[in-house]
């Protein structure tokens, strides 16, 4: 199939009406033209283009579909509101960048499901693409609508509007999926069969293969396939070989600036540290890592072909990479001959990685993170952290005598078991950490005031960690532990120095229903964009009130899926999932969660969590 010319779908005069009209005319250095293809993917990443531009998954299946000569990738991002009224006025269709062909052109459209609240975005892009919404009002001609991401390990809230959803890591099965479709479309198989044959391909979970039954009470009774051959369980997909497997060391370039505007090194998936309350490192295990080798490869080649000024290191916890020191000095010494600044999240806060922080060029003295992500010894001890307080304090010290002035802090507010006094540890340990540094610090080598910033965060149980058995506080508890956090703060010694900040309580309400709903919920979703929601993870268009009207016109009894202490053998709507790790592994820890025992990471002892069934990690040695 011959390429037309480009030709941009929107006129001068309508790109330059519009904020950042860079965001939508495609054709920056890297990007893909093809003159030939036999499948088009539709890469979709429901927020602006700024934030999709600096996803790493986006650039890795981006530059590996397009590897594949009969495959065409382009990228989609949601338009933001002036252009969404502008396409609704002058009833443009939601194009790609690359061609600027519609979307409803493509053989697949595929959505990026990175976080909660942007779920309204993928029906403002099914329907400026001229789709239905729901999976079942659509032709067999239209696109094969399919998801991926973190979100799809509890995909219920949104099964009754995709085709397909897909489990695990993107590297792994496409090239199965493309051959099937391709060979399904030769025999002129309809899409239901090709939906049929797809289950067969480790990771697809097609929804409407499956029906959902529910008790008297409201609550999930059953869940299984309606058809024949479908399985009863979808396990999740891995790549095993990290060093084997595609990596994008040509990633597009933006016209604009991205959030994150950078070379980005992949350095492990999976982490070995065992937070109860985070998701990521339950769902990426197990843990698997790139040879420093390697690493140091795609750094030369990210540089050559990018032009970017800072590298960064990626991965959940850096600090746990075991070849850091042999990377770090091979990067050190390509990245200053060539004054590249190098980025390094994700680090424990200890005399190795400060020593390291002196020598790349890009930290600014002034600031460094810590996450203890709560104030007492006992609750760190509940999630599982292992972070003590000696080690925040030595951290910070050693800080201080590194230069650093400006201390930002992160915590959870509303964690099970919670009481007044880990509340008002948060303050204290502020201002322990503030009187640490006049302590610390001459008088003559003071660089001003020291700065502590402590921001809290409202704890969400998400679905496949120890937590996803317990309940949430509601939105009028969350505001009153702020602002008793704030109170405590202002009693301090040091108050000046610290300075306290919280997250919307409204967004963690709603994202707490949207992560443990059942598909049910489709009718409340559909109902709010309905009602103009859009591009809710920005505070700015973000209505709470929007949510609980479509509630209520729905019947959604939101509160029954996150209030309460779920039981033992409550079926939840992701149990239909394998993610790897055991949903009795997950019980063990919540009753370790309730006695305050903590879990040895993965490296020090195996918790069982069940992950060795893939045959790579630490456990199994690979």
């Amino acid at each position: 199939m011959d390429k037309a010319e480009r030709k941009l779908a929107l006129t001068h005069e309508q790109l330059m009406s519009i904020e950042k009209p860079a965001r939508y005319t495609g054709g920056e250095p890297n990007s893909v033209m093809k003159d030939s293809w036999r499948l088009r993917f539709a890469m979709c990443f429901p927020d602006v283009y700024e934030i999709g531009m600096s996803h790493l998954g986006q650039q890795i299946l981006y530059g590996l579909m397009n590897s594949y000569e009969d495959v065409w990738c382009e990228r989609v991002f949601s338009p933001w509101t002036d252009l969404d009224a502008l396409m609704r006025r002058e009833h443009i269709p939601l194009f790609a960048l690359e061609s600027q062909d519609p979307l409803k052109d493509f053989d697949f459209i595929g959505l990026t499901l990175q976080y909660e609240m942007c779920y309204v975005n993928i029906l403002q892009i099914l329907e400026l693409s001229g789709l239905a919404l729901r999976a079942a009002d659509r032709e067999d001609s239209d696109p094969v609508i399919i998801g991926g991401g973190p979100c799809v390990f509890n995909t219920e809230p949104i099964a009754d509007f995709f085709d397909i959803f897909y489990i695990g890591e993107g590297e792994s099965c496409y090239r199965e999926l493309f051959d099937l479709y391709l060979k399904c479309r030769d025999e002129g198989l309809s899409k239901r069969e090709f939906l049929i044959k797809a289950t067969a391909i480790e990771g697809m979970y097609v929804p409407c293969l499956y029906d959902v039954e529910y008790d008297e009470k409201g609550r999930l009774k059953a869940m299984y396939p309606n058809t024949p051959g479908v399985p009863e369980k979808v396990r999740k997909t891995i790549v095993k070989d990290l060093d084997g497997v595609y990596y994008p060391t040509a990633p597009v370039v933006p016209f604009i600036q991205a959030a994150q505007d950078r070379a980005v090194l992949e350095v492990m998936r999976g982490c070995i540290r065992g937070c109860r309350f985070c998701q990521a490192g339950q769902i990426y295990k197990p843990v698997r890592r790139r040879s420093p080798e390697t690493l140091l490869r795609y750094a030369r080649e990210l540089i050559d072909n990018t032009g970017y000024d800072v590298i960064s290191l990626s991965s959940l916890s850096t600090s746990d990479y075991p070849e850091l020191k042999e990377l770090l000095e091979g990067l050190i010494s390509f990245c200053s001959e060539r004054k590249i600044n190098i980025s390094l999240p994700s680090l424990r806060i200890d005399a190795f990685s400060l020593d390291v922080m002196n020598k790349v060029q890009d930290v600014k003295k002034n600031s460094l993170t810590f996450a203890p992500e709560a104030g007492s010894p006992r609750m760190r001890n509940v999630i599982n952290k292992g972070l003590a307080k000696e080690d925040i304090l030595n951290g910070a010290e050693l800080a201080f005598r590194g230069g650093w002035n400006r201390v930002k802090l992160y915590f959870m507010l509303g964690l099970p078991g919670e009481e007044e006094e880990d509340i008002r540890a948060i303050a204290e340990l502020c201002n322990d950490i503030a009187m640490l540094y006049y302590d610390t610090v001459p008088k003559e080598e003071r660089k001003g005031r020291v700065n502590i910033t402590a921001s809290s965060s409202f704890f969400v149980p998400k679905p496949f960690t120890a937590f996803q058995w317990a309940p949430m506080d509601r939105k009028e508890n969350f505001l009153e532990k702020a602002a008793f956090t704030k109170r405590c703060v202002r009693e301090q010694l040091n108050q000046k120095s610290i300075s306290y900040h919280y997250h919307d309580s409204g967004t963690t309400i709603i994202e707490g229903v949207l992560a443990r709903g059942d598909r049910r919920l489709s009718a409340a979703i559909e109902a709010v964009y309905r009602k103009g929601a859009v591009f809710d993870a920005w505070t700015e268009t973000f209505s709470y009130e929007r949510w609980i009207e479509a509630f209520e016109e729905t019947g959604t009894d939101y509160g029954d899926y996150i209030y309460r202490e779920r039981p033992a053998d409550e079926l939840f709507p992701w149990d239909y999932l394998d993610c790897g790790v055991t949903k009795a592994y997950l019980y063990r820890e919540w009753q370790r969660a309730k006695e305050a025992v903590v879990t040895p990471n993965c490296r020090d002892r195996c918790a069982g969590c069940g992950c060795t069934g893939y045959g790579v990690g630490i456990c199994v040695g690979k």
